[in-house]
């Protein structure tokens, strides 16, 4: 037997005769891994899933906890998604460029988890913009942000580099780590005790794959060697998978993110950028732009540099990403609840003979 507490699992609500409860690992396609107390199993969603397939965030994830009717002959099958205690989600353009897709949805691509490690390799690729995006969706989430800082061994001096990312963001633990030499990685321990959930996010090639490997303390997952002349990999990662480390942390590997879009994220900006937000108030009108109004506060406080104007950009460029995607989403519903009424209106015509002349 499985002790799924060990997994993380705490009982919220009464489990019905012949369910169990259990925990997502991996997923392949339309199968799922699923840790229960009777060891793992392979699973299949229960058919209601998919008459809501453009919902995809109803769908499951890995880390997400399920109920299901076990099957000991064959798959067994989900029935239902426990409530989740933290979420990362992205945006998901249909397959379509940011600015040309006609409707957006929420991908939830990993759940429950307690810490957020976002990765970024210490190369020509460091992006502190890029970091700032991934923070505002990691405080989103629920789950607790740490930057991890890898591939030091690969640079002579990270002091410049650790102190400029220490400059921008200066409210979240940083770590500088080489999974190859083992530098830093006792700093990691404090996130990794039993029962603790960690997801790791970052683009390719920042040496997520390398750093599972160093946990695990065995090769797990393929490595593969970055480009030269951009510092960045392929997708090592090809699909979600859940680890359980020695320590009895537990750690969610995801494929790298090419894009990541911001998702519905107002909690995630505004926790990112108070100090931007508190600004606002002090404006000498109640509906200052913060382009060319006297009495602006933001704009004083970038021309006297207590606000970094790169600090200010970020912002601004956050929230317009942000809106872009509140009003694809309203479209999307606006347009979901207007074909269920002309599919009503049509079914109820049909059941009165159509129209009478």
């Amino acid at each position: 037997m499985i002790n799924l507490k060990a997994y993380g699992y705490i009982e919220t609500e009464a489990i019905p005769d012949g369910w169990l409860p259990g925990r997502i690992t991996e997923i392949q396609r339309e199968r799922f891994m699923v840790m229960t107390g009777q060891g793992e199993v392979t699973a299949v969603l229960k058919g209601s899933f998919y008459h809501h397939a453009a919902l995809r965030a109803e769908f499951p994830c890995v880390g997400d906890f399920v109920l299901l009717h076990y099957s000991d002959a064959g798959d067994s099958l989900i029935v239902k998604v426990l409530p989740r205690r933290s979420k990362f989600s992205r945006a998901d353009y249909a397959g379509h460029a940011a600015g040309y897709a006609k409707t957006i949805l929420e991908q939830v691509v990993a759940s429950n988890f307690d810490t957020v490690f976002i990765l970024s390799s210490l190369n020509g690729d460091l992006s502190v913009n890029r970091m700032l995006r991934y923070l505002t969706q990691a405080r989103q989430s629920g789950g607790t942000p740490v930057i991890i800082l890898t591939k030091a061994d690969l640079i002579t001096d990270v002091h410049p580099m650790l102190a400029e990312v220490k400059r921008r963001i200066s409210d979240v633990p940083v770590h500088v780590i080489s999974s190859h030499t083992g530098m830093g990685m006792s700093e990691l321990h404090p996130y990794l005790t039993p029962g603790q959930t960690v997801v790791f996010l970052g683009m390719s090639g920042v040496g997520k794959s390398s750093l599972l490997n160093a946990l695990m303390e065995q090769d797990v997952m393929k490595v593969q060697a970055i480009r030269e002349q951009d510092s960045r990999g392929r997708h090592t990662t090809t699909h979600r998978q859940l680890f359980m480390l020695p320590s009895g942390a537990m750690v969610m590997d995801t494929p790298g993110m090419r894009e990541l879009g911001l998702f519905h994220a107002e909690e995630g900006i505004r926790a990112s950028f108070a100090d931007v937000e508190e600004l606002f108030a002090q404006c000498r009108f109640t509906d200052c732009c913060h382009q060319t109004e006297p009495g602006c506060a933001v704009l004083a406080a970038i021309n006297d540099g207590s606000l970094p104007s790169e600090r200010w950009e970020s912002y601004v460029s956050q929230q317009q990403e942000n809106r872009f995607v509140q009003h694809r989403t309203c479209y999307l519903i606006d347009k979901r609840a207007k074909d269920k009424t002309n599919a009503m209106w049509n079914k109820q015509k049909k059941k009165n003979g159509g129209w009478k002349k």
